[in-house]
């Protein structure tokens, strides 16, 4: 049995940690990277939201945006849930007895590691989306008022 407990204190790596230790040591500071940034994507996106419907509410051409941030908020209020979830699963690492309980952690861990990645893909996107028709539309503006 492991004697070391994987708890969100103990991600200090030290010398005499097995390879497995590391790997699992890494993953949960990796986790708690990717639940943070997801914290701050949510302050993010309530700023944006804020943003479309006082600031910009009505000089946007496609108010489409808008509803893409509150869908994107959702998602992204589902993947924290789910990290935090899946943060707190992780503690039965300690009882992990093999390499195929560990390699069912590490294996579960991937499978976050690609839906974090692809989230952040479309999140990106879609601000690029944003800026491109906020940028554009300023153009539009300023060629209108010379």
């Amino acid at each position: 049995m492991k004697n070391i407990r994987m708890e969100a204190s103990n991600t200090e790596i030290y010398n005499h940690d097995n390879d497995l230790d590391v790997t699992h040591k890494i993953n949960t500071i990796e986790l708690k990277n990717w639940i943070n940034h997801l914290q701050y994507i949510n302050k993010e996106l309530n700023n944006l939201i804020s943003l479309c419907s006082e600031e910009l509410n009505g000089k946007l051409k496609d108010e489409s945006v808008l509803d893409k941030f509150k869908k994107k908020e959702t998602e992204n209020d589902h993947l924290l849930n789910a990290f935090s979830a899946y943060m707190l699963s992780r503690e039965k690492i300690t009882e992990c007895e093999d390499t195929k309980c560990d390699m069912v952690f590490i294996t579960e861990h991937e499978s976050y590691r690609r839906s974090y990645l692809y989230h952040l893909d479309k999140y990106r996107r879609l601000k690029d989306e944003f800026f491109i028709k906020v940028q554009g539309q300023q153009l539009t503006l300023l060629n209108r008022s010379s």
